[in-house]
């Protein structure tokens, strides 16, 4: 078995505006004439926008394809809020563009392994067998947060997915926020969301050093397991008022995102993902802005045919 290479970048749908949605949703202070948002780091190329408005919708999927995206990591909280609300738009959106979608489950209810079951199995009832549901050999995938991870640990993890692959018809397809061998032993893939805690302040010398290093785990993982690697184009939540110092990561006129890509080209992993497509809040987008243009699409457009050409990786069952 040979499992198809993937580059998928981390989404938000969390946006909302008082002309969609009739109220703001996460922007905060907007100021369209001077173009600036108080929690955001850049300005997006399509304005404070909303995530429920189809034509932005349709906007991202666009953009994505052309740079060679094969589908978005969603985040998603509960069922029925403003996240899950989106997804039926976003899977039909994704579809007509031939994008994949899977979610990023956040958060556990609780932290009772009962209630992660239960939000599991509502996303695989109501949206795994979607057209557009990220698949592997017909398996519907999910990504699990890191902050969901600690809150029922792995041995938690692992009765969740021992009863959901009793459950639901089929099984499922897991990738844990957790780069640990232990890991490895619960999840069918491991990854993690993100890396500006080790590049932070770092040259680009050092970004490549540190990379040509760490991506190397790849040699490590198993066969029968998937393995992901995670770039970002920089990070930068100095706007969130979170405690100081904050791990900066300097973009370097786009050097950063770009060395990266080479360096995930040389470790060749099953899949690449990017930290971020839309987190304007950290500053680790890759959309449009107005201060940094569509440069991290061009480089992803760039890389990601070369990557996808590279050979799979066999998988051992």
């Amino acid at each position: 078995m040979k499992i198809p290479k993937k580059v998928l970048a981390f989404y938000y749908g969390w946006y909302g505006n008082p002309q969609v949605s009739g109220r703001w949703v996460h922007w905060s202070e907007v100021d369209t004439q001077g173009r600036r948002i108080g929690n955001s780091t850049h300005y997006p190329q399509l304005g404070p926008y909303d995530s429920h408005d189809p034509k932005v919708v349709e906007q991202h999927c666009r953009w994505a394809k052309e740079a060679g995206l094969d589908g978005f990591i969603v985040s998603w909280w509960h069922p029925q809020d403003f996240h899950d609300q989106g997804m039926p738009l976003l899977l039909d959106v994704a579809q007509k563009f031939g994008l994949e979608i899977t979610a990023y489950f956040e958060t556990v209810p609780q932290r009772q392994r009962e209630e992660a079951l239960r939000y599991v199995l509502y996303l695989l009832q109501r949206y795994g067998g979607h057209p557009a549901w990220l698949k592997v050999e017909g398996k519907p995938v999910l990504f699990i947060y890191g902050r969901a991870l600690g809150e029922i640990r792995l041995e938690g993890w692992r009765w969740v997915i021992e009863e959901t692959n009793r459950q639901h018809p089929g099984g499922a397809v897991f990738i844990g926020d957790q780069l640990s061998e232990e890991a490895l032993q619960v999840f069918d893939g491991i990854h993690t969301y993100n890396i500006t805690g080790a590049l932070q302040g770092k040259s680009p010398e050092e970004i490549r050093a540190w990379a040509r290093e760490r991506f190397a785990l790849v040699q490590k993982v198993p066969p029968n397991r998937l393995l992901c690697l995670t770039l970002i184009p920089g990070y930068d939540d100095s706007k969130l008022g979170r405690p100081l110092p904050r791990p900066i990561t300097s973009r370097h006129g786009g050097q950063t995102y770009r060395i990266l890509w080479e360096e995930a080209l040389g470790a060749n992993p099953d899949w690449v993902l990017i930290t971020s497509w839309n987190e304007w809040h950290e500053g680790s987008e890759i959309e449009p802005s107005v201060e940094n243009g569509d440069r991290e699409l061009k480089t992803t457009a760039e890389f990601a045919p070369k990557f996808k050409k590279q050979p799979a990786r066999s998988k051992g069952r």
